[in-house]
């Protein structure tokens, strides 16, 4: 049952070879059995409900092809019924009085919460080893990472703990742990999905997308995610789509544009050699490779660190101990409460982001920084702009290497920063941005871990984008491989 993609699984529910409740137990069952810790809070009652409720529909005909189908949530959407944390101390028992628009449209569609999802802090880590509730393990090879921020997420889908999970991506976060533990996940155009109930980071950048087995069932998820909400202001006023509706066109004429920037001394030759496999299966499948450049891909480091951080450091005040969340329990007055409930209730990495983003706000480094940040942003996005008048998608790897070993880069925030070279400038250009499986490098201990091909199109490209990415899939297996425990 847990093999099963999105689209299986609905046939099987529609036809009443299976009920929702069924469904949900079974997967209940495959998490209190894991250790890889990619749950924060699971409540089995909650649950049940849920999937009785969609049972109801199923019975009554008002279903969708989503309903009675298990889904879990990254921990950066508040829910009304499970805890809220963001994988912080500072939220550790904070739970919300409503559901994140991401949450709600999900519900609405009929499907079924397992539970949330562990995260790097606020989101903030490329490893998952920020979380305050612990490191998530990789299902591949439980002495790796699995990814950040999204690493529950990423990891719950490779272990087959959920068939579907939401996840965020700033700067990475859906593309880079679903690259590490070999499952699907897109990075929708910024402003495609709603920000309303997910806990900040950095405004210009936040964007939630779903994360699955397939390409086909992440056109299914994002086809229900997306659309205007009033509650958000950075959200598009779109008509809504069915983000499946080109899955079935073939790819004959596709222009493909392979950076050169991506492929420089920094790349690991196994990620390299099965990136570069990818594209080879990509020209059986009819499409042509164009050399490009994106020269400003160096900067988008500096860049990034530089406006997320400060975007955090403003966002990130709202955690004073007055409203919500962890207040210290010794104080003398209110500004030694707000000093030591912050000191107490951010971790280290947290810290250190919003000491640089008060920094690059302050007086007198605001026009050094922040503002010639914004400048080259705005170059970035340019070079993808002139890109994409040679080609129609752009190709690469997601990240310099395979997964990491735990606690390889604990002390080494930079070597952390590096490993997101290839997803930030994405980002930061507000492009879609997706990453398939494509294979496995061998990582340092020849153990077997995945590979993710990264696929970036101009805006609202994503139903291009996850037609690119079904073909190649009905072409190759690698999607459909799965860790030697989870079977």
């Amino acid at each position: 049952m847990h093999t099963k993609t999105l689209k299986q699984l609905s046939a099987l529910l529609q036809s009443k070879q299976v009920s929702a409740t069924e469904l949900a137990q079974h997967f209940l069952q495959r998490i209190e059995r894991s250790d890889l810790n990619a749950f924060l809070h699971v409540d089995a009652a909650l649950t049940l409900r849920q999937a009785a409720a969609a049972d109801e529909r199923l019975a009554s005909g008002d279903s969708t092809a989503l309903t009675g189908i298990p889904i879990a949530h990254k921990d950066i959407f508040v829910t009304r019924d499970w805890r809220s944390t963001a994988g912080s101390k500072m939220l550790a028992n904070y739970v919300s009085p409503f559901d994140a628009t991401v949450v709600d449209r999900l519900g609405q569609a009929g499907m079924v919460t397992l539970g949330k999802l562990n995260c790097d802090e606020f989101a903030m880590g490329s490893s998952n080893q920020n979380s305050f509730f612990g490191a998530v393990k990789n299902p591949w090879d439980h002495s790796a990472i699995p990814g950040g921020s999204s690493g529950g997420s990423a990891a719950s889908v490779a272990a087959r703990l959920a068939p579907a999970a939401t996840g965020t991506d700033t700067g990475g976060s859906i593309r880079q742990p679903a690259a590490m533990c070999g499952v699907t996940g897109i990075k929708p155009t910024y402003g495609r999905v709603s920000r309303y109930g997910m806990i900040a980071f950095a405004s210009s950048l936040d964007q939630g997308g779903p994360m699955a087995q397939t390409a086909e069932d992440c056109a299914l998820l994002l086809s229900a995610m997306a659309g205007f909400d009033e509650r958000d202001s950075t959200s598009l006023e779109r008509p809504d789509e069915d983000f499946s509706r080109d899955l079935q066109n073939d790819l004959r004429g596709l222009r493909i544009g392979v950076p050169r920037e991506y492929f420089g001394p920094g790349l690991a030759p196994d990620v390299e050699q099965a990136v570069r496999a990818a594209l080879a299966e990509y020209e059986k499948l009819g499409a042509t490779l164009v050399d490009i450049s994106l020269p400003k891909t160096e900067l988008s480091i500096p860049v990034y660190y530089v406006i997320a951080p400060a975007e955090a450091s403003s966002n990130l005040s709202r955690f004073d101990g007055v409203r919500y969340g962890h207040r210290a329990a010794e104080y003398s007055d209110l500004t030694e409460m707000y000093k030591r409930t912050r000191a107490e209730g951010f971790g280290e990495e947290v810290k250190l982001r919003i000491l640089v983003g008060a920094y690059v706000l302050s007086h007198g480094y605001y026009d050094a920084y922040y503002l010639q940040a914004q400048k080259i942003r705005r170059l970035i996005a340019q070079d993808f702009q002139q890109a994409f008048r040679q080609c129609d998608v752009i190709m690469g790897p997601v990240s310099p290497t395979v997964a990491w070993d735990l606690g390889e880069k604990a002390d080494d925030p930079v070597a952390n920063y590096l490993a997101d070279i290839f997803t930030l400038s994405t980002s930061l250009a507000g492009l879609p941005g997706m990453s398939i499986p494509c294979g496995f490098g061998q990582g340092d201990k020849n153990a077997k871990r995945p590979v993710g091909l990264q696929l970036i199109g101009n805006y609202f490209a994503e139903a291009k984008l996850l037609n690119i990415a079904h073909q190649y899939q009905l072409a190759t297996n690698w999607h459909q491989l799965q860790p030697a425990d989870t079977e």
